[in-house]
């Protein structure tokens, strides 16, 4: 029995909350012991990554988001990429000109390979939180963080939604 795995998108239940007791029970499980047992009693054990895999889209899923299973093979187009990057179509082309992420170019479309997406959204995030650290390093190396024991202050309630 062959299959090719494909790109799929699955949608968040009507009611994500009714995955709690799944987050609950796959929290409390332990990677090493997590097995699958199918409809005629069979059990399957778990490896660590495809409990941690599930595990995670549970999480997402129950957060009201949808998920997409792609192989890291996918070769995507432009558009698709932008999207998944969450930017838009010139900032990505201008992204893959500059060098920041490979591509290939067959013919007269760019072809991006999900890996190196992937890969390139992670040095991303890497940096700006680096840069983040960087920016509260040096505000604490200026004081900006040192208030005077009697500044008055305001807390904000907890619940305010306006902001």
């Amino acid at each position: 029995m062959t299959s090719t795995v494909g790109e799929r998108t699955v949608l968040p239940p009507a009611r994500p909350e009714s995955l709690t007791p799944w987050i609950a029970a796959l929290t409390r499980l332990r990677e090493d012991n997590a097995a699958l047992v199918g409809p005629d009693g069979s059990r399957l054990e778990l490896p660590a990554e495809v409990f941690e895999v599930l595990r995670d889209v549970v999480l997402a899923m129950s957060q009201g988001l949808a998920i997409t299973v792609a192989p890291q093979h996918t070769v995507l187009t432009t558009s698709e990429a932008a999207h998944l990057l969450g930017v838009s179509r010139p900032t990505l082309v201008r992204l893959l000109e500059a060098g920041e992420i490979p591509f290939e170019q067959p013919n007269r479309h760019r072809r991006v390979r999900l890996v190196d997406l992937l890969a390139y959204q992670d040095r991303s995030r890497r940096a700006r939180a680096a840069g983040l650290d960087e920016m509260v390093r040096a505000g604490e190396d200026d004081g900006l963080y040192d208030l005077p024991l009697d500044a008055p202050f305001e807390r904000m309630p907890a619940d305010d939604d306006l902001r």
